[in-house]
């Protein structure tokens, strides 16, 4: 995403301008707009992925250290190494950024499914399996749904990194709210350019929270009568 960025530096480069806001009001919302589709896309590849790793996890206590293993070792990752080695395949674009971030976000919803998983009761997976249920049966009528909130968490977390992570895309042109953080200090350190990217970054990161947390309690009912 190109920016044209048009501003009248106030006297003492403030933190803060509306006048940069009104400005450039178009650009700001195209990137806040890029910004979020890439978060939405690569949190759901990376949750597509994940799941299905961490039944078999679950399914196969052997490869559980194996696959918890690997998604922390690329998560270890620099991000900018990563997009170095992934972008003379991948090319520049869209596609190199949502490969990156949804691999980093592979552990933190990896690993909270499986402990969702692995906290079912061993009880009611018995009285499962004696009301005849296979392990499909189980997986999907009573295990996924009582490991829910754990999966939530992940994808919660997974979210709120992916929001900052996706700024690292300016490297390769898509970086959202990460193209304004960068134009800022290549003109001449705009403060107030960096600022409004950097505070949209975080008010993203919490409104999707906000948003996941509600679906949560809408998908959970029991925990609501629970806690109260």
């Amino acid at each position: 995403m190109s920016l044209h960025l048009s501003y009248r530096a106030a006297p003492g480069n403030p933190w803060f301008s509306w006048q940069y806001v009104r400005d450039n009001s178009d650009t700001i919302l195209a990137a806040l707009r890029e910004h979020t589709w890439l978060t939405a896309r690569a949190v759901l590849i990376a949750a597509l992925v994940a799941l299905p790793l961490a039944v078999a996890a679950y399914w196969f206590r052997s490869l559980a250290a194996p696959i918890v293993a690997l998604t922390g070792v690329l998560y270890t990752i620099p991000s900018l190494a990563l997009f170095a080695f992934l972008a003379p395949y991948l090319g520049i674009g869209a596609i190199t950024v949502l490969t990156v971030v949804a691999l980093y976000a592979l552990l933190v919803i990896v690993r909270n499914a499986l402990a969702g998983l692995n906290q079912v009761p061993p009880e009611v997976r018995e009285a499962a399996e004696g009301m005849g249920y296979g392990r499909w049966g189980r997986l999907f009528r009573i295990e996924l749904p009582l490991a829910l909130p754990g999966i939530l968490t992940g994808v919660r977390l997974a979210t709120v990194s992916t929001v900052a992570l996706v700024t690292v895309g300016v490297v390769v042109g898509r970086g959202g709210l990460g193209q304004l953080i960068f134009a800022g200090f290549q003109n001449n350190f705009y403060k107030a350019q960096i600022m409004t990217g950097t505070v949209l970054c975080v008010l993203l990161a919490l409104v999707l929270d906000l948003i996941l947390a509600a679906v949560g309690r809408l998908l959970t009912p029991w925990l609501r009568g629970r806690s109260s």
